[in-house]
């Protein structure tokens, strides 16, 4: 039965713009289709929608003709690399929460469709914490905060994590640090983020490592490809491939929540719910 089987879905937030949470997306789902995963990657940055420019792909219709019933998810979803599938929501995602409820219906029947042919969701949020940043992080079952040594990185970190905790009692959180100079950085970011959040919320936070600033990671930008695809010996793609392998023994969801339905459901219920 086409709901019986689990899919990981994972948001990649960082609540504030570049902190490269795009390029993490990108090759986290690259990295975890080389090792054989069936991944599908969520465009669901609003206003900048940029995944296919990034690969160099052309998207031609994206999540809004889904729900307008034009065309099904299947054929908007576009290929890149390592046989990952791209959605590109664009703009129609503003309205996640104010969908009404044939719009609602088609969207579950969408995503359950394509349930049994994929085994990751990664979701590429917008910078930020707008509602549909917190609708999809809320509704996603792993939360990844990408932190980088920048001013305002930690702060705007913590005021997205305090949110989701306070607001939507979410309490387990992964942290990702990025374009780090130095080994010690990124170990020294998340101790500044777990000093406040362990002082103020009730939540858990973990490290899972660090991507070092890379030069073959703007070459690869600059070319449109993914430099785990592009430079696969580069020291940002082996820290990539080390993350996807930590991403694949993430424990699988057990319970229906579990199930990309439900991703959705969670996904359309008004934010206000709590």
């Amino acid at each position: 039965m086409s709901s019986r089987h689990p899919v990981q879905v994972i948001a990649v937030t960082g609540g504030k713009g570049g902190v490269g949470k795009t390029s993490v997306s990108i090759n986290l789902s690259v990295s975890l289709a080389q090792m054989g995963r069936r991944v599908a990657l969520l465009d669901a940055d609003l206003g900048l929608a940029n995944i296919d420019v990034l690969l160099g792909l052309n998207a031609k219709r994206n999540l809004e003709n889904v729900l307008a019933g034009e065309c099904s998810l299947l054929d908007i979803m576009l290929t890149g690399p390592a046989g990952i599938r791209i959605i590109p929501a664009s703009s129609g995602t503003q309205r996640m929460s104010q969908l009404g409820a044939m719009e609602h219906a088609g969207l579950i029947h969408a995503f359950s469709e394509i349930s049994e042919q994929i085994d990751v969701l990664i979701i590429d949020t917008a910078a930020g914490i707008s509602d549909s940043v917190v609708s999809f992080v809320r509704a996603a079952q792993e939360v990844l905060v990408v932190v980088c040594d920048e001013p305002g990185s930690i702060t705007d970190a913590y005021a997205l994590i305090k949110l989701l905790n306070r607001d939507y009692g979410m309490n387990r959180f992964r942290v990702l640090a990025n374009m780090t100079r130095t080994t010690s950085e990124g170990q020294n970011l998340f101790n500044k983020l777990t000093q406040v959040t362990e002082r103020f919320l009730d939540a858990t936070l973990q490290y899972v490592g660090s991507v070092p600033f890379d030069e073959a990671m703007r070459k690869a930008i600059q070319k449109q490809r993914a430099v785990v695809d592009m430079t696969p010996r580069s020291k940002a793609a082996i820290a990539f491939q080390t993350l996807a392998e930590r991403v694949d023994k993430w424990p699988l969801p057990s319970s229906p929540r579990g199930h990309l339905e439900f991703f959705v459901e969670r996904l359309v219920q008004p934010a206000a719910a709590g």
